[in-house]
């Protein structure tokens, strides 16, 4: 379990192609103070789990299968690319964003950027109905591991207000228009679906 708070944006070292998918390997350091083998990472807002570490704390790897590459933006990685990291959250934690599982239901597009006087940016993200279903004027999504509230929320996008701080230490600041960008949307939404299904 994530909460969407960003802890640091990391950098793909290489992107190795493999009979069940790739193997990722991503440069970072504040994710990786407490980790070990088999552990969380979120890449994205995508859960990963941790398969090899550098002894000198420098660079950690996943293998992502191919499923996770197909459904993700993962599968456009390439050495060079920036990353959102987030650490899964502890019991003791301050909740600052909302629940995220790290499971990503969709992906979107970034369709417009328009940068606010105010030093924000509002993004329009055209998505799946599978997504934007569950999308309601300031709730919750992730997008790219990002816990953001919607501003509007339409058949077939929503659009959120980046902050000048999420655009400095997040992929959301240069995420360019036509970029895409995985979607975990609030599971609270899903659960009261499935209970208000009568067929169910």
């Amino acid at each position: 379990m994530f909460t969407g708070i960003v802890e640091e944006l990391g950098q793909v070292r290489s992107v190795t192609p493999n009979e069940g998918g790739a193997r990722i390997v991503i440069d970072a350091t504040t994710v990786l103070d407490d980790a070990v083998l088999g552990a969380s990472i979120a890449v994205n807002g995508c859960c990963l789990t941790v398969v090899e570490l550098d002894p000198a704390g420098r660079w950690w790897a996943a293998d992502a299968v191919r499923e996770t590459l197909a459904r993700t933006n993962l599968g456009a990685l390439v050495p060079g690319a920036a990353v959102n990291l987030e650490r899964p959250v502890r019991l003791a934690d301050r909740l600052g964003g909302h629940l995220v599982q790290g499971h990503v239901d969709a992906t979107g597009t970034v369709a417009a950027k328009t940068p606010n006087a105010d030093g924000s940016m509002t993004l329009r993200v055209d998505a799946p109905a599978a997504v934007t279903r569950y999308t309601v004027e300031k709730g919750s999504i992730t997008v790219d591991g990002v816990s953001l509230t919607i501003v509007d929320a339409a058949r077939d996008h929503f659009t959120i207000a980046v902050i000048p701080h999420t655009r400095a230490v997040t992929t959301l600041g240069p995420v360019p228009v036509g970029g895409r960008v995985n979607l975990e949307v609030d599971v609270v939404a899903k659960y009261v679906e499935r209970l208000l299904d009568k067929e169910h």
